[in-house]
């Protein structure tokens, strides 16, 4: 009986020891081995981005940055926010010496194929020759009331439609036309004075400096997406 008791205290003891050694064990191991997290390289910037897309353009590829909806909103008098803008980037045509074309719409935000506020087409020539070409041909070929209306030293002609005013402007090597519904506008504001208050904004992201060179990137190197092949 006393061997039997004895040899149970004894297996008891050398369990209870077990036990011990085994939660030491796995203690020391949770402490000394944490999980590792994963880490992930930063994401690129988006002035990084922004110029990735841009480099080497003459007119930049969002029309945000071509005309802000906050400068359209200041000019017409619309609420902050309230303006959407739509960027389209158009083909390049050898024939006429255009390389780059970017169209721009803007409309109340929210209102899903509806009334445009403003349609700005910016283009860009591989030289100011081909420009100024273009924009004759393009001047010619509109319709409505001309009147000759400069910006400086960059020649512009407005025309007065029924339902629309038309600012087309020629300066470097690039063109823009902008198209402006017939619309309430804030004060005495006349569609033509909107029109230069706008072009006036767009002018310097959309052309050169004539006295700096620029050669823009081969055509087959820019993002296109369809669209029309007018110049």
């Amino acid at each position: 009986m006393r061997g039997t008791g004895g040899g149970r205290t004894a297996r008891a003891l050398l369990l209870a020891a077990a036990l011990a050694m085994t939660a030491g064990a796995c203690g020391t191991s949770y402490e000394a081995e944490p999980t590792a997290l994963p880490t992930f390289p930063p994401a690129a910037s988006s002035a990084e981005a922004t110029a990735a897309v841009d480099d080497g353009r003459v007119i930049p590829a969002d029309c945000g940055r071509i005309l802000p909806t906050g400068d359209l909103e200041a000019v017409m008098g619309l609420p902050l926010g309230s303006v959407a803008v739509r960027t389209t980037i158009g083909v390049p045509q050898p024939k006429v010496g255009r390389t780059e074309r970017v169209s721009c719409r803007y409309t109340r935000s929210g209102d899903r194929g509806g009334r445009p506020l403003l349609d700005i087409n910016a283009t860009a020539y591989r030289d100011a020759a081909a420009a100024s070409a273009q924009w004759e041909v393009n001047v010619r070929a509109e319709s409505g009331e001309r009147r000759d209306m400069p910006l400086g030293s960059a020649p512009g002609v407005f025309f007065d439609k029924p339902n629309q005013g038309v600012l087309m402007v020629a300066h470097s090597t690039s063109n823009l036309t902008l198209v402006l519904p017939d619309q309430p506008l804030p004060g005495d504001k006349s569609r033509a004075d909107a029109l230069v208050d706008l072009a006036l904004r767009v002018l310097p992201h959309v052309s050169v400096d004539p006295t700096q060179k620029r050669t823009p990137p081969p055509a087959q190197d820019r993002p296109v997406s369809k669209a029309g092949a007018t110049g």
